[in-house]
């Protein structure tokens, strides 16, 4: 049995009525739910008793040090099974972190821990990384992001790298590391008998510098699967050193995420040779990356190649404009493989997306989900669009949002959501002006078809 609730005020007769649900629940999700360090003594008494619960979710919710501290009592018991523990943005500092420890300590059950959005600092996660090295702690993921660790927290991560085998996913996001202080980690990852699958290093103040380390750890890991170093300034020659890394015969990554790096078309060679030589590369987000016409072209060479296996590219915000559009038309045509695209934020207009809309007519083409928001489109594109829609059935999700489309062009998307050979299943249309008439038809639509949710 699940329970999961989200965004809710819970009044003392709610929350009397869902104690006894969750006596019986396997999953428990309370996100958002003005919950308190008092509501955390009654699921301290859940967590004894239900020893079914595996996951706890209690997000964004002011629970404070002294609610942890209720909670970790139940978490103690020896019956407690639980495996999932969610307290992002909870209002911890770093005395949460010394009760957490005891946990990580006695819980061989635990292998998620999930708290980052809390003040916990160096200081406290250090005390985090004591836990983990406890013979007893089985974690295999564990999120510290916005944590507002230092530089200072590598000594601590390696310690407990080199002792958790178990560890498959570490995300320290949003901290303010630096360059020598991820050369360490790396380091450390290299030499830790972890088999890491996940890293995320976003915003965490890394330059070129260090891609060198982010490379060989590619190199040695074949287990990490999943890389993101968005919102770093690594730029061209960072880049390059990474590609040394992920053309390794060694590397198996599957998800990179590189949006926000400084990266231009001069990135796009490199880019293109991983694309079309790495097989096990599914998806790839180069959002705000200006990458111009000339480097979606190249990527777009590169999609063209049988070896390409990209499911999802994102390439929101990159400088593109109608002229590439011929080329990513040619690459829908071929590519079987492609199932999301992201490619607002660009200038493609109405001529760009119609040249667009022929490769994805292409019956090679399998393309599921279609971003076009805020790309300077008019009602003029949208019978053409229509026309996809309704022919298309893979298509279930297209996002139009921020475009001038104006009551001539939803209707004619009404149109093809109407007819039966339309398989869409989420139409997303944010900050469009339409009628009052045309907003009806929009309702009505809905009613009519309880499949298709239309977003505004």
């Amino acid at each position: 049995m699940e329970l999961d609730i989200q965004c809710e005020e819970m009044s003392p007769s709610r929350w009397a009525e869902l104690l006894s649900t969750m006596k019986s629940c396997k999953t428990i999700r309370l996100d958002d739910c003005n919950l308190s360090s008092s509501n955390c003594e009654d699921l301290s008494s859940v967590i004894r008793t239900n020893t079914s619960l595996t996951e706890l979710k209690l997000n964004n919710n002011e629970l404070g040090d002294a609610g942890i501290e209720h909670l970790c009592k139940g978490l103690l018991v020896p019956s407690c099974s639980l495996q999932k523990l969610w307290l992002q943005n909870c209002n911890l500092t770093s005395a949460s972190c010394e009760t957490l420890r005891s946990v990580l300590s006695a819980q061989p059950s635990l292998t998620e821990l999930h708290v980052g959005d809390n003040k916990l600092g160096t200081a406290g996660v250090k005390v985090l990384c004591q836990g983990m090295m406890n013979p007893n702690c089985k974690l295999q993921k564990l999120q510290l992001e916005y944590c507002e660790l230092t530089a200072d927290i590598v000594e601590a991560l390696n310690a407990a790298l080199q002792s958790k085998p178990t560890l498959k996913e570490l995300t320290l996001s949003n901290n303010t590391l630096g360059d020598t202080a991820v050369k360490q980690l790396c380091q450390g990852l290299v030499e830790a008998s972890c088999n890491l699958e996940l890293l995320h290093l976003e915003n965490c103040g890394i330059t070129s510098d260090s891609c060198q380390e982010i490379s060989t750890v590619l190199s040695n890991k074949p287990s990490l699967v999943d890389l993101s170093v968005g919102d770093n300034k690594i730029g061209d020659s960072g880049l390059a050193l990474l590609c040394q890394g992920l053309m390794h015969p060694n590397c198996r990554i599957q998800k990179l995420w590189l949006w926000d790096c400084d990266l231009t078309s001069a990135s796009c060679k490199d880019l293109s040779r991983l694309l079309s030589t790495k097989e096990t590369l599914v998806e790839i987000s180069l959002i705000d990356n200006n990458l111009r016409d000339s480097g979606m072209e190249m990527l777009c060479q590169a999609l063209k190649d049988p070896k390409s296996k990209l499911q999802e590219l994102w390439v929101r915000e990159c400088g593109l404009t109608t002229v590439c559009c011929k080329a990513v038309s040619s690459a829908l045509s071929v590519n079987k493989h492609l199932k999301v695209l992201h490619i607002g934020e660009n200038k493609l207009g109405d001529a760009g997306v119609e040249v667009m809309c022929e490769g994805l007519l292409h019956p090679d083409c399998n393309i599921q989900s279609l971003w076009l928001g805020n790309c300077d489109l008019t009602a003029a594109c949208c019978a053409t669009l229509a026309t996809v829609m309704a022919s298309k059935q893979c298509l279930t999700e297209l996002d139009l949002s921020y475009n001038c489309l104006e009551d001539e062009g939803i209707r004619k998307l009404c149109e093809a959501l109407r007819k039966p050979s339309c398989n869409m299943q989420q139409l997303i249309l944010y900050d469009i002006y339409w009628s009052s008439e045309v907003d009806d038809e929009l309702r009505a639509l809905e009613e009519s078809k309880p499949d298709v949710k239309i977003v505004s």
